[in-house]
């Protein structure tokens, strides 16, 4: 089955305001019949990077059987350390980046790397506010959440 999940992650006052995520998956059946779902969930204090991850997470945690996933994302930070990498040498060095530092966010990098565990994933980079319905529809899941008073609490925010 191919399903494509749109992610965005938004944050107010970045890196300690509210924050949230919006993820849309679309897939469509054997008849051709397109099936979408949202999610969307805003944090009281988290930073963007986290809101990116969390977008991503949850897309592939409401997934129930093997899937080839296509992550679409305005993230770099997302997109790049799959496509480039990174998550590759961060595990090497037990969740150490090239400066021998804590990889930020490793609690969500491991979340993620289990999410995808069966599933076939890629992640393909947009360019964010540039007119991608999806992408635009993200963002707006994102910023309502990360403006709505029912915020959650992030557990662990790591500060830059």
């Amino acid at each position: 089955m191919k399903v494509t999940i749109y992610t965005d992650g938004s944050a107010r006052s970045n890196p300690e305001g509210p924050g949230g995520y919006g993820t849309i998956i679309e897939y469509v059946d054997t008849k051709g019949q397109l099936h979408e779902r949202e999610f969307s969930a805003g944090y009281k204090k988290t930073t963007n990077n986290r809101m990116e991850l969390m977008a991503v997470i949850v897309g592939l945690e409401a997934l129930i059987k093997p899937c080839t996933v296509n992550v679409i994302s305005d993230s770099k930070y997302v997109t790049d350390a799959f496509n480039q990498h990174w998550i590759d040498g961060w595990q090497k060095n037990g969740w150490k980046n090239s400066t021998k530092k804590p990889v930020l966010n490793a609690d969500l990098w491991k979340r993620l790397l289990a999410a995808m565990q069966n599933h076939e994933v890629t992640f393909t980079w947009v360019k964010g506010h540039d007119g991608h319905p999806q992408n635009e529809r993200c963002d707006k899941l994102a910023t309502t959440a990360a403006d709505a008073d029912d915020l959650l609490d992030d557990e662990i925010v790591q500060m830059i």
